[in-house]
């Protein structure tokens, strides 16, 4: 499955709507990671080139955690996709509403593709607010609570029987330099990867 295409013939075709033009086996992911918000280069995303800007970051979180990853196509060997919360690049230093909102329908019928996930990964406040405004349209409540990230961290949050884990951010100048939060995010990937290893197919 192209992601794009299937976004595109599903969704619709926007001018600004980055997606990722990647083939992937839906059935073959256990774990999903919606990052912040698409860069304005496509290159620079986690299926751009391969040094790309974001992976300079999310390569060595999961080092960090364990997995012997070099690229991202090792990272989708896993079983693992990450995807983009907010499909437009930011013009602001703040996302707005609208941006969510916009890219909201890409998101969820992107999560929609695959039947095998067992952990969705919220990296970043951005992230569980769509998340949790995708699970009000069904449930009419958030599933993450509105309390800080490092208290949720160790809480067992399950939607529709996915394991929820709110994390920080994984891309971006500052995380590699904020020593707890790598440390943070680290641990939520191996445990992240423990998980998965627990569920195989």
């Amino acid at each position: 499955m192209n992601i794009k295409k299937e976004l595109e013939m599903k969704v619709g075709i926007a001018n600004d709507i980055y997606l990722n033009n990647i083939e992937i086996d839906p059935l073959k992911i256990k774990a999903i990671m919606i990052n912040e918000v698409v860069p304005a280069d496509p290159l620079q995303d986690f299926y751009g080139d391969p040094d790309a800007y974001y992976l300079k970051t999310t390569i060595p979180l999961f080092q960090g955690a364990g997995a012997e990853v070099n690229s991202i196509q090792d990272i989708l060997q896993m079983g693992i996709y990450i995807t983009n919360a907010v499909k437009t690049p930011k013009t602001e230093y703040a996302i707005e509403k609208i941006s969510i909102e916009n890219s909201l329908p890409y998101l969820e019928t992107e999560l929609s593709f695959f039947p095998n996930v067992r952990v969705i990964m919220l990296m970043g406040d951005v992230a569980k607010k769509s998340f949790n405004m995708i699970a009000k349209k069904a449930t009419k409540k958030n599933v993450v609570p509105a309390v800080s990230t490092y208290k949720l961290r160790n809480s067992k949050i399950y939607y529709e029987g996915i394991r929820v884990m709110p994390s920080y951010i994984m891309t971006g100048g500052n995380i590699l330099i904020e020593k707890s939060k790598v440390t943070m995010v680290t641990e939520d990937i191996a445990a992240m990867l423990e998980i998965i290893k627990q569920n195989p197919y």
